[in-house]
């Protein structure tokens, strides 16, 4: 599997699991793409060769700009990553609300009841939150009045 090879892009190399660097060799073109390809004729004497492949010697294309693939990926990945954000401050709510609203979604016609629909169960989700979170007797201490 490609994902056991690590490239060093300083040497421009990939390391096989068994430590050997399979290095560039010729650059093809699929699909339109510019592809790289590596191997290494270690292969041959390989004790763990079958880990790697069922062939004379294990190869690896790599894409000319694969680097802005990994590049996204790693961001993709992060901890801080957008998505990781999204799911957990806004996919709960909305789900929540889905949930609530049913197969039918919106009870109102046009943009302004639809609008106003919407604000009505946002609010409705931030007052069952809030009674959740604090109580009763806490939310009515924070309301000024």
């Amino acid at each position: 599997m490609k994902a056991d090879f690590a490239y060093e892009h300083e040497n421009d190399v990939y390391r096989c699991p068994a430590w050997q660097a399979l290095t560039y060799r010729t650059t093809t073109e699929q699909q339109g793409l510019q592809m790289r390809r590596y191997w290494t004729n270690a292969c041959k004497s390989c004790e763990i060769k079958k880990r790697c492949t069922t062939g004379y010697e294990r190869r690896v294309s790599r894409w000319k700009h694969e680097h802005l693939v990994e590049a996204s990926n790693a961001r993709r990945r992060s901890p801080a990553a957008p998505m990781s954000v999204r799911r957990s401050t806004v996919e709960h709510p909305f789900g929540t609300i889905k949930f609530w609203t049913g197969p039918c979604h919106f009870l109102t016609r046009r943009l302004g009841g639809v609008g106003t629909e919407m604000a009505l169960n946002v609010l409705a989700y931030n007052i069952k939150r809030m009674v959740a979170l604090v109580g009763i007797k806490g939310l009515l201490a924070a309301i000024p009045g």
